[in-house]
Order: C-alpha cells, then structure tokens, then sequence
C-alpha cells in the first residue's frame, strides 16, 4: 500500500511557494489601492444613495420613518469615511494628489445635496434657509481661495475653529432629517438641530472671514 502524503508535510512544502507567488500579488495590490482615496470615493457613492432616500421618502409616506433613518445611517457612514480617509492617510503614509484634491469636494457635495434636498422637503423654510444659504456661500468661498492659493504654492490649513464649525454642520444635519420621524422625542430633536444648525452658520462666517484675511494678502499685485 502507498503511504498517504502527510499533511503537515505537504503543508510545509506549499508554503514557500504559495508566499512566493502571492506575496508580490499582494504588494502590488498594496501599492495599487489606496485605502484612504477609496474611503473618500465611497463617500461620493455615498451621496446619490442618501439623495434618492428622500426620494422614497416622499413617495411612500408610510414608510417615511425608515427611508429617514436610511438617510441617516448612509449620512453616518459617509461622517465616518471623512474621519478614516484622512487618519488612514497620514498614519500609512499615503498622501496622494488625488486625495487632497476629492476629499474636500466629497464634503462639500455631501452637505450641499443634503442642504437642497431638506429645502426641497420643506424641513428648511423660511428664516431656516438663511443659514443654509451662508453654509453654502462660504464652501463656494472657500474653494475659490484654496484653487487661487493652491496656484501660488501657499497652504490654507484648517483652523480649530473650522473643525468645531464642521463638528455642530455634520450633528446638525442628520438630526434635522430624522427629527420629523422621531415620536415623541420631535420637538427635543427639532430644537436641536435647529440651534446646532445656526451655531455652525455662525461658525461659518467667522471661518469664512478668517479664510478671506488670510488669503487676501497675497491677492495685491
């Protein structure tokens, strides 16, 4: 009778040559994805997702409080993304031109889309569509003066107090789109979001005029 191979054997023989055919697979996938890059790319899938909720919402009002928590939970995933793609990329060292680049347009198409579509919903009326417009003003602001400083190799770091501003933008928001759907706790909700909204329009101006001042400098010719 042939002896069976033995396993561990067998095991130990295959090893070497599996690590030598997968392990190079395995780098250069390494050097191909980008984690950070797909982290923000997922974010802008993110986007039409989230758009086509509100969507579903309206048309099938008896399931409209579960269309709004999908909305939130996408909108969760998406904060979530924005916090890992920049860490990721410092922490492994994969800076890249395209993520600088994506990364704060990604932020900026998710809260604008979000901002038209409570408007289109009604959750924004009237005096609340004052600090929506302000939010979105001091993004298009803030784009034109990165793109001109960017042209003449100057930084424009955000400041601490652009973080806080974003801080009370990204509760504000999802709060206000599941605030209708909430029960009982709607009005605690409603309030909510509604105060945290105007503080990150406020912040939103005074970010906007630090970025103006730091920028306007290097505008005289």
């Amino acid at each position: 009778m042939k002896k069976r191979p033995n396993k561990k054997s067998l095991k130990a023989k295959m090893a070497p040559v599996i690590q030598k055919k997968v392990a190079p697979v395995l780098e250069k996938a390494e050097k191909k994805i980008n984690i950070p890059n797909l982290l923000t790319m997922i974010r802008m899938w993110a986007i039409p997702l989230i758009v086509l909720t509100f969507f579903y919402k309206q048309s099938s009002p008896d399931h409209g409080a579960m269309w709004a928590w999908v909305s939130v939970v996408l909108f969760a995933i998406a904060g979530i993304t924005d916090y890992l793609d920049g860490y990721l990329a410092r922490h492994w060292n994969q800076l890249s031109r395209f993520g600088r680049v994506l990364d704060p347009i990604a932020d900026k198409l998710l809260v604008g889309s979000i901002l038209i579509m409570l408007t289109w919903e009604g959750r924004l009326n009237g005096i609340m569509v004052l600090p929506a417009v302000i939010i979105l003003c001091r993004e298009i602001l803030v784009s034109g003066l990165r793109e001109f400083l960017a042209e003449i190799k100057v930084g424009c770091p955000v400041t601490r107090l652009a973080k806080w501003k974003t801080a009370c933008q990204m509760v504000a928001l999802p709060v206000l789109m599941v605030s209708n759907e909430a029960g009982i706790f709607n009005i605690f909700l409603t309030v909510l979001g509604t105060i945290l909204f105007w503080g990150a329009a406020i912040l939103t101006v005074m970010t906007g005029y630090d970025y103006w001042k730091s920028g306007r400098k290097y505008m005289d010719d």
